[in-house]
């Protein structure tokens, strides 16, 4: 029967996942495949597993239950192996780059900072500091029917938003990065500047959360900074 595979592990993890049920339909129980010293964490399917909101769910239950113990290697959702043999096979066959990636995530968490700028809070500052922009803007609202005008101001105030969220950015991650053994950069989505992840050794992450509470309490500035964690060290995981 194919296999879901959720995590790998060393094999002095307790894997503490007694009553836990994994993806699919069926919900079969999570277990243990052993190899060669490690451990790959799985649970039986009979379908092709898709990103459904309870499979995502479940999937990080299992995650979040192993990085309360110590830390996995977490498997991207929607691994799957034919059978337990193939598990073992990839775990003795691969055995030393697993073993070199648990070594680099071992005894850490990843933490995740995201942050943003309130748009009309950043606008009103390019137009307090621009005063193009701040003229184009009063011709605007004085009624010039100029079609150059709002093409003008909107390449202006995009230039100047690249260039603050740009400056923002950098002083976010000269702040935050000390702070972890290890970064990863992701590109932002949305409305969000910043995308950072950083592995964060357990028992250390409370300069983090300092930092974190001392970059927000400006509220004046429209900045929203959001951090996530502990979590599994999916950013880094080759």
């Amino acid at each position: 029967m194919a296999v879901y595979v959720y995590a790998v592990t060393l094999d002095d993890h307790p894997c503490r996942i007694d009553g836990i049920s994994g993806v699919g339909a069926q919900a079969a129980p999570v277990r243990v495949v052993p190899a060669d010293g490690l451990r790959a964490v799985v649970s039986d399917i009979d379908e092709e597993i898709r990103p459904k909101r309870r499979d995502v769910a479940a999937h990080q239950t299992v995650q979040n239950r192993l990085l309360a113990d110590g830390t996995p290697l977490p498997l991207q959702f929607g691994y799957t192996a034919p059978d337990d043999d193939a598990v073992r096979q990839a775990l003795r066959e691969q055995g030393g780059m697993y073993r070199a990636a648990l070594e680099r995530v071992q005894g850490c968490a990843e933490y995740n900072v995201k942050a943003s700028r309130e748009q009309d809070h950043l606008l009103r500052e390019i137009l307090d500091a621009s005063p193009e922009a701040r003229r184009l803007n009063e011709e605007i609202l004085a009624g010039s029917q100029d079609p150059r005008l709002p093409l003008e101001l909107g390449r202006l105030i995009a230039e100047e938003v690249d260039l603050r969220h740009a400056a923002a950015a950098a002083d976010l991650v000269g702040a935050l990065v000390p702070l972890g053994r290890e970064h990863a950069l992701h590109t932002p989505s949305g409305e969000d500047f910043l995308n950072l992840s950083l592995l964060v050794p357990f028992g250390d992450e409370k300069p983090l959360l300092r930092a974190h509470a001392e970059l927000t309490q400006n509220s004046d500035s429209g900045l929203a900074i959001r951090l996530t964690g502990p979590l599994p060290p999916y950013s880094f995981v080759p």
